[in-house]
Formats: structure tokens, sequence, C-alpha cells
């Protein structure tokens, strides 16, 4: 996601002075059906959870390989990573088979030079940059790391702070929501004093819903589907647990006993009162909204260094509200912005220039053979000047548009 020369919404592209780089806030990528944009998102999750959960001994890691070529079913998957992390530039990268680590690299970049921290091979030793402070420590870890397991992961497990950095970024940073994807602190829903509560209720209203606000609604616990000796044995004092049921619930120990509550809804009556609904009684639209916001309050809040990848972002959504919500994140964008949007769409109005620049528009685009290939419309010197290019889009131009061949009668 580095800018182009570009200078179109110059303003709100994020400005890396110590590197003389430009980082963009947002990437859309366009495709046709099972072009790979899905694929895209299924790699960075897979690569994630690699990272932030690891593998269990004798278990094989699952990845997949690329099927429509015999030649690539025992090749190995490559994924590397260029990562801001506090104003430093890391590459991370890794190669891994189903049954083992085959490399694993991380490198410092600095303004004028880069520095390998660590560099692995499989069944080799580890190699480590001697200024690292406590090498004998990290030689002893990475002797303990599994064929089938990164040494990142294992460091962190170990608690060897060194690179650390690298794995909260993956933890904490990267926040991928799918098409079904619930949003699971909805206990915030619920809680007038928490600060997303009033904040959501607001954009709500903004996105033609008809909902005026959300809320909880206390619900007896004998009413709960989960056995109550469960609860018991789970739940310590303040604790809570999400029933992912419809109704939702919530289940909170309060001294001492266990209180229930379940989202609700409610919407304006004729005569100036509120009706309640059950949040399964909403319409797919509004509750699309109500996943999605939580994830746009986070890129727009003040100081956020999040990157959220949100696949079909205008899954159950009208494009105008699809439009607005990318509108009102950007209009938020500075160069001293750390946050960034990557999403997936099938919505070709967001094929315009007035919203989004050349190098922040994608197009996936698969092959005859079956792979795919991403690549951005300002590779095309002709959108430069091309004042509709969403017409070009569709006439097939820049590909990623699907190949519908219709018999002759």
């Amino acid at each position: 996601m580095v800018a182009s020369r570009e200078r179109r919404h110059g303003n709100r592209v994020a400005r890396l002075d110590k590197y003389r780089m430009r980082i963009l806030p947002i990437t859309a990528i366009y495709g046709g059906n099972a072009s790979g944009k899905t694929n895209f998102f299924k790699a960075l999750d897979f690569a994630g959870d690699l990272v932030v959960n690891g593998t269990h001994p004798d278990v094989e890691i699952g990845v997949d390989s690329f099927k429509l070529d015999d030649r690539m079913i025992k090749q190995p998957s490559r994924f590397s990573f260029e990562l801001l992390i506090d104003g430093t530039i890391y590459e991370f990268s890794f190669s891994v088979t189903r049954k083992a680590v085959l490399e694993e690299k991380l490198v410092r970049i600095n303004s004028a030079s880069e520095k390998i921290l660590y560099e692995r091979h499989y069944k080799e030793e580890i190699e480590f940059d001697d200024s690292l402070i406590d090498r004998p420590f990290l030689q002893f870890v990475s002797q303990g790391t599994r064929d089938n397991q990164l040494f990142l992961t294992n460091s962190v497990s170990q608690n060897a702070t060194h690179f650390r950095p690298v794995y909260d970024w993956f933890r904490d940073s990267l926040q991928l929501v799918a098409p079904d994807s619930r949003f699971e602190p909805f206990e915030k829903f619920l809680d007038e004093e928490d600060p997303l509560y009033s904040t959501m209720n607001e954009w709500l209203s903004h996105l033609d819903t008809g909902i005026v606000r959300l809320g909880g609604e206390d619900v007896p616990l004998e009413n709960i589907p989960l056995p109550e000796a469960l609860m018991q044995e789970r739940l310590k004092e303040g604790e809570t647990i999400r029933l992912w049921t419809e109704p939702r619930y919530l289940v909170t120990r309060k001294v001492g006993k266990l209180v229930a509550q379940k989202l609700v809804t409610y919407h304006s009556k004729m005569d100036g009162t509120e009706a309640k609904f059950e949040f399964h009684q909403e319409a797919d639209g509004s509750k699309r909204v109500i996943e999605l916001l939580p994830a746009f309050l986070e890129l727009s809040a003040k100081n956020s260094k999040r990157v959220f990848v949100i696949d079909e972002l205008d899954r159950s959504l009208h494009s105008m509200l699809t439009r607005w919500l990318l509108e009102t994140y950007l209009a938020g964008c500075t160069s001293e912005t750390r946050a960034q949007l990557l999403l997936t769409t099938h919505n070709v109005q967001l094929i315009d220039k007035q919203l989004l620049r050349r190098d922040e528009m994608w197009v996936a685009q698969r092959d005859g053979f079956g792979s795919s290939t991403l690549y951005s419309l300002s590779e095309y010197e002709n959108t430069r000047y091309d004042p509709d290019i969403r017409r070009s889009y569709l006439q097939g131009r820049m590909g990623g548009i699907p190949q519908i061949l219709l018999d002759t009668i």
C-alpha cells in the first residue's frame, strides 16, 4: 500500500519522512466471482493464525496448496509482509509446507540500510544478528522450536521480547472481518457508559436503519440455552460469556450472582414512543451495518494503528451506505493517519476517482489456468486521463470482470 506519485487526494495520504515514503489509507480490490479476492483474505487469515495461535505438536500446518498445477502440490507456500510498527518498517517472511516451516526471516529496515535480525532454514541453526542482546537465550529458544512452528511464535511464548512488536501486530493490529463475521464484544452495545454506545447509536441514525438505539434486556437465567452448571464452573466474578444464539445473550457474574441480558433494538413508533425488536427481526442490511460499524469506528479513532481487512464489504449493504462508510473514514485521514482499510467488493460504483485514487483501486484477475494476479489501476497509464474509469472497467479493458461466454443462436 505504498503510494505512487499520484497527487489526487494527497492530503489524506500518510507521510513517512524517515523513509521518504507515502502510505495509502485504503485499498479496494475488485474482481469477478472466483477471481481470487477471498483467497487473498484467507491467506492473511492463515498467516495471522499461524503467527498468533501457532500449531500443536505432531499436527500438520493447515496450508492449502494450489491444486490446478500438479507441480505445485508439494511446493512450499511463501508469505511476506512489510509492516510499519512504531515508526520502523519490518519485513517478516516465511515459507511453509504442511509438514514444516522451511524458511523464516525477520528484517528491520532503516532509512538507509537493512538488518537481518534472524534467519532460519529447515534443519539448520537459526542465525541471529550479533547486535541482539541475550543471543544465548534466543539460541536456546530456537533449539526448542518445532519444525511445524514459527520461531517468532515460540520466542514470544518463551517470554523473549526482542520480536514481540511483530507478533503483536498480527495479534492486535491485523483485524479480519469476513462476510459472516459477528462483532464479538457486543456487550458494548448494552453499556450506556461505554463510549462506543452513544457513537454507535449516532452512526446508526445516519445510515437509515430505522434503529433509534441498541440496548439490553434482562432475561431470566433459566431461559438461557446453556446448562447453569457449566456457567457456574466457568464464570468468575466480573467475567462475561457471549452466546451466539438468536437472540444473542450475555451472562455475567455480578456480586456472586449470574445475570443474563440479550441484545435488542429500539425503533420509533408513530406516537413518539419506542418499540422493541429482537435482533433477529432486523433486516440483513441493518445487522450487517451493526457488525461493520465497530470496525469503522476503530479505523476513525484518533491514533488508531489497526489494519482492517473486510471481505465483501458490500454484502447486504446498499451502495450508498457503503460509499458513506468509506467517505466518512477517508474524510478523517491525514498525513499522520496510521490506520488502514483493505476491502474486497463487487460494487462497481466505488470505481470512482472522486472517491479513490488509482493506486487505491486494485483488480483481481484469474488467468485461464486458475491462478490469480492482483494489480493496481495505476499500472494502466491510460487511466490517468480517463474521465470514466468505471466504464472502462466494465468494458473489460482492465480485466477483473466475469468472462461470460454466450452461445450464438
